[in-house]
């Protein structure tokens, strides 16, 4: 690489760590505002971030970061370093065509729908956040329009939160999930079996649950110097190789809920901090995006946190939190953080089986929501049509219906189909680490999470954004991304729960 080069490449490295690191500043702010901001600090905290936003977009659209990148991409350069220009390349593309105006009114847009979504949920009042969604959509209709005005709104905002993967391919993927767990879940209705549901009913105190939580995070090997973990109304991870947070919830009625909450988020910053400190600042210390990241928190707390090994170490723990539980075995347990309850309304609490239905119906809300297919006012209505028709049950309230996600407060639209795709991905994943490790389920069931930690670092955490969705899948469990694995695996897991016919 001659000098002029190395001195291009490193002036696209300083501006890329400004960028990155006005975008951890504004994620610190968020995080406060749902962790810990005083309830009338929505004014200012809106003005702060949407001020962060607009400094972000500037620096992105800097007609000498543009000329940066033609010359780099014009230049020699090795793998790691073409990725680097190759992420910057994809992410300057798409802002230089938005107005920086509209990015700042989205931001706060978004700051003050937050607000108003908590207001709403706590007073089950959909006409409190209504005007503030439709907002969000008419801004984000225009922002999609500015990117690419001859493409499908719901397929460019989609390519915020998945811009590796086609979203035919992700459609295909939800396709291949709704055919396959509709009649999973049939089977399971009509199955005659009784699980021990009942297995942890009682009243759990909020204080001893989190002194739970935080020894699962220690058996986990969560590093405290670079986290922490809070309560938040809408569980979440953020941060950075240096600080990466968690947040859960309590419900005194279900510590398993938490704990399972605890262990996914855990999942998420264990991603974050596997990332290479050396690369902070660039795209080759940033999370690959949201399929890969959510295929981390779904494999620790499905393929393990819910696994029977998990509960053979983990059972004894549960029980001296709290012995009111009495003396449960462990395939009680197992049962019971297993079992399958279409009836349950709330995607946060949903089984692994039934949680990608409500995903399928968020998805095709929003996306006729974007397209005009739908009125805002529609939403409530068809939320609970489609829930009685995917899932046979109906919500009474809107609270526990169409306001119980917070992503729609934030303008993320498009990022639910990640969630059903980092599931089939960790299916994926699982399959693969358990061909190479020997005895996975021996591992987990000793405590040992070290060697699962240490290969998934190897295989996923370390690159970063060196390779896109599908070929860093491929690299490591020699398939595209795909939805068999996980049907393979819920088919096996339910059929013996359930006694079905193989």
């Amino acid at each position: 690489m001659s000098d002029t080069t190395s001195a291009a490449y490193g002036d696209l490295l300083d501006r890329v760590g400004r960028l990155s690191n006005v975008s951890h500043a504004s994620e610190l702010l968020s995080w406060d505002q749902q962790v810990m901001m005083p309830d009338e600090g929505t004014p200012a905290r809106s003005r702060q971030l949407s001020a962060l936003s607009a400094v972000r977009h500037d620096l992105l659209t800097d007609d000498e970061l543009g000329r940066l990148l033609d010359d780099l991409e014009a230049a020699g350069l090795d793998d790691e370093r073409r990725a680097v220009v190759r992420e910057v390349r994809r992410e300057q593309e798409r802002a230089v065509r938005v107005p920086t105006a509209l990015v700042e009114r989205i931001s706060a847009a978004s700051s003050e729908a937050l607000t108003a979504w908590r207001e709403a949920k706590a007073e089950d009042d959909f006409g409190t956040f209504a005007p503030h969604l439709s907002e969000l959509l008419d801004l984000k209709r225009r922002y999609a329009e500015h990117v690419d005005p001859d493409r499908d709104p719901y397929e460019v905002l989609f390519e915020e939160y998945e811009p590796c993967l086609p979203l035919d391919h992700a459609e295909d993927v939800l396709t291949s999930l709704r055919e396959a767990v509709v009649p999973l879940v049939e089977d399971i209705r009509a199955a005659d079996a009784d699980l021990a549901t009942d297995t942890f009913t009682g009243t759990f105190a909020a204080d001893r649950q989190d002194g739970l939580m935080r020894d699962t995070l220690d058996a986990l090997g969560y590093p405290w110097e670079r986290g922490r973990l809070d309560v938040a109304p809408h569980p979440f991870s953020t941060g950075t190789t240096y600080d990466a947070r968690i947040t859960t919830r309590y419900d005194e009625d279900d510590p398993i809920g938490a704990l399972l909450s605890t262990v996914h988020e855990f999942g998420h910053a264990t991603y974050t901090l596997g990332l290479p400190d050396d690369a902070y600042g660039t795209p080759l210390g940033e999370a690959r995006d949201l399929s890969i990241h959510e295929s981390q928190s779904r494999l620790w707390e499905n393929h393990v946190g819910r696994s029977r090994a998990f509960w053979e170490r983990f059972l004894p723990r549960v029980v001296e939190a709290f012995p009111g539980v009495g003396d449960p075995s462990v395939r009680e347990a197992y049962e019971a953080v297993n079992a399958v309850d279409p009836s349950n309304l709330v995607r946060v609490e949903a089984d692994e089986l039934t949680y990608h239905l409500h995903i399928v119906l968020r998805f095709e809300i929003e996306r006729d929501l974007l397209r005009g297919d739908l009125d805002v006012a529609e939403v409530p209505a068809v939320w609970n049509d489609k829930m009685e028709s995917y899932l046979g049950v109906r919500p009474e309230t809107d609270a526990e219906g169409c306001l119980q996600d917070i992503h729609w407060s934030h303008g993320s639209f498009g990022y639910f189909p990640t969630y059903s795709l980092g599931s089939v991905i960790a299916a994926q994943l699982f399959d693969a680490a358990a061909a190479d490790l020997e005895g996975l389920d021996d591992l987990i069931r000793a405590g040992e999470f070290d060697p699962l930690h240490d290969w998934l670092t190897d295989r996923i955490h370390r690159h970063g954004k060196r390779f896109e969705t599908n070929e860093l899948v491929r690299r490591t469990t020699g398939e595209d991304v795909s939805a068999d694995a996980f049907v393979d695996y819920a088919t096996a897991k339910y059929g013996e729960l359930y006694g079905l016919q193989g």
